[in-house]
């Protein structure tokens, strides 16, 4: 058990220093580009400057209708200033924008991949059963709070692997049988207690949660691979 935890630990930092990582590359990207633009926009106060050097230059232009025509230059630099302006908040919003917009992708990539990692680890780790109870007077058992109707039969084998999981033991064929039918596990087959497995797996018919639940081991017998505090019987 502290193997798969660590894991997930490790992962779950690692994952943490991804997405930090990846928002100061993404504001610091941005925030570099939004330097470099502001700092090669023209000033707002570009175009009336250019006007009066026009005319500083020009000592000629001295008559009335010179006169409205500096004005008139003059009004068009306001205007050209106040759009500039304006230019410059959309360019502002649109850069945070962009940031809040990567950031939140990086986000929601890393939350996705974590998923996919989990529900991974979740695969290889086989079936995580939270809660099982055994209702021997209804012939129902309840795993992750979804019931499952079994025969006798199948409950009494049941029963069996999960009073032994309790006293973390592992029952081989012979003493299953022996457990159920109140013989010595000298006097019982080992054949006896697998088709007892085989005929609880079949009964409870999803093909990937017996075989989970139920685990063989090798050369030492059957034992289900649920936390013995999870188990319940009434």
């Amino acid at each position: 058990m502290p193997g798969p935890i660590t894991s997930a630990t490790e992962s779950l930092r690692a994952g943490n220093r991804v997405v930090a990582f990846g928002i100061i590359a993404i504001v610091a990207i941005l925030g570099a580009a939004a330097v470099f633009l502001f700092l090669n926009l023209p000033s707002a106060d570009a175009f009336n400057t250019r006007v009066e050097q026009i005319f500083t230059q020009n000592n000629a232009l001295t008559t009335g209708t010179d006169i409205q025509l500096l004005e008139i230059l003059a009004q068009s630099g306001t205007a050209f200033a106040g759009v500039l302006a304006s230019y410059r908040e959309v360019i502002f919003v649109l850069l945070v924008f962009s940031t809040a917009l990567l950031v939140a992708s990086l986000v929601f990539l890393v939350t996705i991949i974590s998923q996919n990692r989990r529900i991974s680890a979740i695969q290889a780790t086989g079936i995580q059963v939270s809660s099982l109870l055994i209702s021997r007077a209804e012939n129902t058992v309840y795993l992750n709070n979804l019931e499952f109707k079994l025969t006798l039969a199948a409950i009494e084998t049941l029963a069996a692997l999960a009073e032994a999981r309790m006293d973390d033991d592992v029952l081989s064929g012979a003493e299953l049988e022996g457990l159920i039918s109140g013989r010595p596990a000298s006097d019982c087959e080992e054949a006896a207690g697998a088709t007892r497995i085989k005929r609880l797996r079949d009964t409870l018919g999803n093909q990937i949660v017996s075989e989970l639940l139920v685990k063989n081991i090798a050369r030492r017998g059957y034992m289900l691979a649920v936390d013995k505090d999870a188990i319940r019987m009434v």
